[in-house]
């Protein structure tokens, strides 16, 4: 016959094992959830370094946008200043013919500049009309032989193409600062 004192103890321990595999199983939830949090923090930590990397580029390569934006006015004053002196006018020896060729020249000088700082202009005649790059002002009629009515180009005249350039428009390092206004062919 057994001891019932040696089965009290039996159980005693038997409890005390099941307490403390309990106490083991709780202890490793609580670490694999502490494990979790930690991994997570890391993760959002490790986002919003990348999240501030990306504004701090992104405010050094647009940084000059404002600036830019605002010659862009001193750009299509040049172009219609070249624009409005009739072909035959500037073809005469006079100052108007040294005016004109110096307003070219600063017009070519001021796009070179543009261009080595990421400006790039945009807009031609028959380009497909793009409602990401192009405000559609207005709509022409299309001819399929084209032609030069209405101060437009020659080539075809296809639908959904631009038929006319009121304003250039500009992009910095891709990203549209001023769409060009245009009017397009139906």
């Amino acid at each position: 016959a057994e001891d019932p004192a040696a089965e009290g103890e039996a159980t005693e321990a038997t409890d005390e094992a099941a307490a403390m595999a309990a106490t083991v199983k709780d202890l490793e939830d609580k670490l694999k959830e502490q494990k979790n949090q930690m991994l997570r923090a890391l993760a959002d930590a490790e986002n919003a370094r990348t999240i501030a990397r990306r504004d701090v580029e992104n405010a050094k390569l647009f940084a000059i946008e404002k600036f830019a934006k605002g010659l862009l006015d001193v750009a299509d004053n040049l172009s219609l200043a070249v624009k409005a002196v009739p072909k035959e006018e500037a073809e005469k020896e006079g100052s108007l013919k040294v005016l004109l060729e110096g307003v070219v020249m600063t017009e070519a000088l001021l796009t070179k500049t543009f261009q080595a700082h990421g400006l790039e202009g945009f807009g031609v005649v028959n380009e497909p009309f793009d409602p990401n790059k192009h405000d559609a002002l207005f709509q022409l009629p299309a001819s399929p032989e084209g032609g030069r009515e209405g101060g437009r180009e020659g080539g075809p005249q296809q639908a959904g193409h631009i038929g006319q350039v009121l304003k250039k428009g500009y992009a910095l390092k891709g990203r549209v600062i001023r769409p060009a206004q245009v009017g397009t062919f139906k």
